[in-house]
């Protein structure tokens, strides 16, 4: 069983898993704004600086999330997926990635993933989320499915924006809870996304 404990510090809450405890990223207000275009612009940008710093490691960084499917609500937070060669030499890499900002918090609950994220250093406000997949993961065609589903699907995601919305409301100052009762909503229309693909293996 996973268990969330108290926070102990500013920093981080900690995750008891398997036996042992690790710090999992705190829970921040959900903030949902109207699109913005220039958010597809600051995802490149930060891109560009990520696959420079590890030079010869990534393969392509995909702009995922609510911030890349125009015309709905979305919290102002980058959500980026670079695909690696190895996650082992990532592994390795990682103090280059810290020396960008980011905080590291390993898998975070998804097996293969590596997940960082990068807050403003003076408002705190968290700004993007790296989510680091080795090439092959079924992980990648599941998070572009969704996303290019919601793109090529305004009514959907007019209903994605409703989820959101409901949620919010319910879990204003927790984006862990916030994040969990979007769920359901967010594997059905993965699993639908995927059979539309014919990837329903991807589950």
């Amino acid at each position: 069983m996973n268990t969330l404990m108290p926070r102990r510090d500013t920093d981080a809450s900690y995750l008891y898993c398997c036996g042992s405890v690790r710090a999992v990223p705190p829970a921040i207000p959900v903030e949902l704004l109207p699109y913005d275009p220039a958010w597809a612009n600051h995802a490149q940008r930060e891109s560009m600086r990520v696959a420079a710093a590890i030079s010869g490691m990534i393969l392509a960084v995909h702009h995922i999330g609510s911030t890349a499917v125009p015309g709905i609500l979305a919290k102002p937070i980058l959500d980026l997926m670079p695909v690696v060669h190895s996650l082992i030499e990532l592994d390795d890499a990682r103090p280059v990635i810290e020396g960008l900002g980011y905080a590291w918090w390993d898998e975070y609950g998804l097996p293969g993933r590596r997940y960082c994220t990068l807050d403003d250093p003076i408002t705190a406000r968290r700004n993007v989320q790296l989510h680091f997949f080795e090439n092959g993961s079924p992980e990648i065609a599941r998070l572009l499915a969704f996303r290019d589903y919601l793109r090529s699907h305004p009514g959907l995601a007019r209903e994605y924006e409703a989820e959101k919305c409901r949620c919010r409301e319910l879990h204003r100052l927790d984006s862990h809870a916030y994040n969990a009762c979007k769920g359901a909503w967010i594997r059905r229309i993965e699993a639908e996304a995927l059979s539309a693909l014919g990837q329903a293996d991807k589950l």
